[in-house]
Formats: structure tokens, C-alpha cells, sequence
């Protein structure tokens, strides 16, 4: 497959198209039609190709861009590269495997997160709190943890949709894995309510921070 052009991979991501998905991830603020599945697929085909990834990126489809973080080196970008891609992916699918799958395996994501969690953008900010949530998560040494959970009590209630749904996880994330911070991060949570009516389909956990959190906890107690 090493001599796949970018053509020729547009060609196959405009073949999957399907409308029903398409419906579907627009709801969601997304602007593309393939199944992540079948997108995944293609990427587990084409393996590693950094220079098709960056080829797909500069193409601005979502699709493309969505195969370019499953393809790509992620320690070959440069910051102002990756913060360049970030700052240029407007949608939430986009946005989030840039996120996941490309910076978090990044040299730079320390320096990025940091970038990004002052921002003013608040999409890009929110970037910057997953980043966080990371940390809180995997590395959490050298973190101001009660710092943290100043800036969410103070700002949460109030932020912008897709900034409060990665505080709120940063928040639920203390909870869950701290558990010196565990009753500040419920209290904050009760006290905010934040999500606490968010539809959540059976089976599934709430985003309430702590509902979220008492579930989470409840599982690794009976693990």
C-alpha cells in the first residue's frame, strides 16, 4: 500500500459515505459520513504513512483528517505545528482524535497543554483541560490538584459547552482517582449540578460528576 495517493484514499472515504451516518454525526456538530469503524478499517490498512497523513490533513475534509491521526508519527510534529492543526480542527470528532490520538503522544503535549488551557478560545482551552485530565489521570505528580479544583468551582457552571464537558471530566477525573480531593470534587459537583440532567441512555454512566464518580469507584472496589 505504500504507493496509496491521496486521491485514491478520497476516492475510497467518498465510496463509504453514508447518509444515515452522516445524520447522525451532524447532530453532533461533525461533517462527515463514514462510519468510524469502517474509517478505523482503513487506517489498521494503510499503517503507518506520516507523509499521506499530513497530505490528508491538508485537505480540510473531516474524513481525511480523521484517517490522517491513524496514520501519522505523532512525535514527528512540531508544536506550532500540532498547535496549528488544533487551532484548524472546528469539529468535535476532529478536535478530539487530534487530541487523543496524535498530541497525547506527543513530545510537546506537556508544553501544549499548558498553551492551550490558557487560552481564550474555548475549544482550544478545552483541549487543554483533556490534556490535564491526562495528567490527573497517568501522571499526576507535580500537579496543583486543589489549584485545579479552585479554577473548576470558580469557572465551571459558566463555561462554554465543550470547555465545561472537559472541566466537568477533569473534575469527575480528581474524584475518581484521588481520593484526598474525592469529597471537594462531589461537593463541587453537587453544589454546580452541572450535567446533572444530562440524557443518559441505560447502561451508561452519567457525566454528573458525582454520579460518574461513585460509579467509577464502586467498579475498581469490586474489581
Amino acid at each position: 500500500m505504500s504507493d496509496t495517493t491521496v486521491t485514491e484514499v478520497l476516492a475510497e472515504l467518498a465510496a463509504l459515505e453514508d447518509p444515515k451516518a452522516r445524520a447522525v454525526n451532524e447532530r453532533h456538530g461533525d461533517d462527515h459520513g463514514v462510519h468510524l469503524g469502517k474509517l478505523r478499517a482503513v487506517g489498521k490498512r494503510l499503517k503507518t504513512r506520516h507523509d499521506l497523513a499530513r497530505q490528508l490533513w491538508a485537505t480540510g475534509d473531516s474524513a481525511a483528517r480523521l484517517l490522517a491521526t491513524l496514520i501519522c508519527r505523532p512525535r514527528t510534529f512540531e508544536l506550532d505545528e500540532l498547535d496549528g492543526m488544533l487551532r484548524g480542527a472546528r469539529t468535535p470528532k476532529v478536535h478530539d482524535w487530534l487530541v487523543n490520538h496524535v498530541v497525547k503522544q506527543s513530545p510537546h503535549a506537556e508544553a501544549l497543554r499548558l498553551l492551550w488551557s490558557a487560552d481564550p478560545d474555548p475549544v482550544v482551552a478545552s483541549a487543554g483541560w483533556a490534556l490535564t485530565t491526562e495528567r490527573v489521570a497517568k501522571r499526576p505528580a507535580g500537579l496543583d490538584l486543589p489549584g485545579l479544583l479552585d479554577v473548576i468551582e470558580a469557572q465551571l457552571k459558566d463555561a462554554p459547552d465543550r470547555l465545561q464537558w472537559a472541566m466537568n471530566h477533569c473534575l469527575a477525573q480528581i474524584g475518581i482517582d484521588h481520593p484526598d480531593h474525592r469529597a471537594r470534587a462531589v461537593a463541587i459537583g453537587e453544589r454546580l449540578e452541572v450535567l446533572k440532567d444530562y440524557p443518559t441512555p441505560p447502561n451508561c454512566t452519567s457525566p454528573y460528576a458525582p454520579t460518574w464518580i461513585a460509579e467509577m469507584v464502586r467498579r475498581r472496589q469490586d474489581a
